[in-house]
């Protein structure tokens, strides 16, 4: 069995299959979700990180998730709660089933995982292991257009204070509030140059300005219970 391993949910893509597939290359034995199968998710498998499907929104699936981590590790280094699921409240559902959609991916499921795999955490060879909720800038300002997404990664930035106090000082707890990180593919010149104007740095942030962030919350050892934002300067930009 595996001893420290690190679970990246959501690891086939952007910001987790970076994370994904960094720390595969540093020598870690890495645990990775996903939702649907697709050639990253082919090529993590090849490379040797242990992929396993699971649907967040889907509660068996999450069960599944957790036994078989617990099959597969003897301990874990941790666990980044990297997963999500972006629907604006005009998604064409009725607004209760998308908020309840938010709540099951970004909360239920995450702190599901966490009882469920504190054991594992707490068994690692490290000085500590840590708990990272991969949340949004809009948890501590709201949003227009996405209310339930919004209020989700509030309830998530939520979850880490508590669990930092539960668990402290074996596990540490933090969350990280990325804005601006990296475009999709297909976004045009004009949005592109419209959303760089919001943050004081002119530039979206990087996977790698993610990773460091990732990193420090890894290799402190006196920090806990707090929402680390990475979002050039945003709030303090104009709008």
């Amino acid at each position: 069995m595996k001893r420290d391993a690190i679970l990246v949910t959501g690891a086939a893509q952007r910001l987790g299959l970076h994370l994904a597939e960094t720390f595969h290359a540093r020598g870690h034995a890495v645990i990775g979700t996903y939702r649907t199968e697709h050639p990253a998710v082919e090529r993590l498998r090849a490379a040797g990180l242990d992929m396993i499907a699971c649907d967040f929104d889907q509660p068996s699936q999450v069960d599944r998730l957790m036994a078989d981590v617990r099959s597969r590790c003897a301990s874990l280094r941790a666990v980044i709660h990297n997963a999500s699921a972006w629907l604006p409240d005009d998604a064409g559902l009725p607004h209760g089933d998308v908020l309840e959609r938010m709540m099951r991916v970004h909360v239920t499921a995450p702190y599901r995982l966490n009882f469920a795999l504190a054991p594992l955490l707490e068994a690692g060879s490290a000085p500590h292991a840590d708990i990272i909720h991969v949340g949004d800038y809009v948890s501590g300002r709201g949003s227009r257009k996405h209310v339930a997404y919004a209020a989700s990664k509030a309830a998530q930035d939520n979850l880490t204070l508590s669990f930092a106090a539960k668990w402290a000082p074996r596990i540490k707890v933090n969350s990280i509030a990325p804005a601006l990180i990296l475009f999709n593919e297909d976004d045009d010149e004009a949005y592109r140059a419209k959303a760089v104007k919001k943050n004081l740095m002119g530039r979206a942030g990087g996977a790698a300005e993610f990773l460091r962030a990732v990193d420090y919350l890894l290799e402190s050892r006196f920090v806990t219970g707090r929402v680390l934002p990475v979002d050039g300067g945003r709030h303090l930009q104009a709008h």
